[in-house]
């Protein structure tokens, strides 16, 4: 079943879910989710990220381990916001990667579509399949878990 959003999740909203800040907070938008299953996320790339400016000069590709945490965070809001805990203090810790493949780079002015579904979850452990895409291009796909933690317990 889909759900489609009333409006998207904004940056200010994701601040509330998750307690990633610049320049750490890669995702910039939540466009659509299923709560409890699955949640599309865009990260706007831009020449100004702090990263391009070593990886690498002249020709500026965005980490992979970047878009894998991409991928992290749109699974933690997915999870923060399916939970109704926003300003609650939670924090997403990964546990495992694996499979993760990258296909294609992702470059300043890409518009990076992150798809997250979540293949099981288990109290506050969840394990997540991601996609990050570029105009309907897979650019990097991984398996990963994470725990779900109280800030204050952390």
């Amino acid at each position: 079943m889909s759900h489609t959003l009333p409006s998207p999740i904004d940056i200010r909203q994701i601040m509330d879910l998750i307690p990633h800040r610049y320049p750490m907070l890669l995702v910039d938008r939540v466009i659509d989710y299923v709560p409890h299953e699955r949640a599309t996320a865009i990260k706007n790339v831009t020449m100004n990220e702090p990263f391009f400016q070593g990886h690498f000069p002249g020709v500026p590709v965005m980490p992979g381990v970047l878009i894998v945490e991409s991928m992290a965070q749109a699974a933690g809001i997915l999870v923060v916001h399916s939970m109704n805990a926003a300003g609650q203090a939670k924090l997403v810790y990964f546990m495992t990667i694996d499979e993760a493949k990258f296909r294609k780079p992702v470059t300043p002015g890409d518009t990076m579509y992150i798809h997250v579904t979540c293949i099981k979850s288990r109290g506050n452990v969840w394990k997540f399949r991601g996609e990050a895409k570029v105009d309907g291009v897979l650019c990097a796909e991984a398996q990963f878990s994470a725990m779900i933690v109280d800030h204050d317990k952390a």
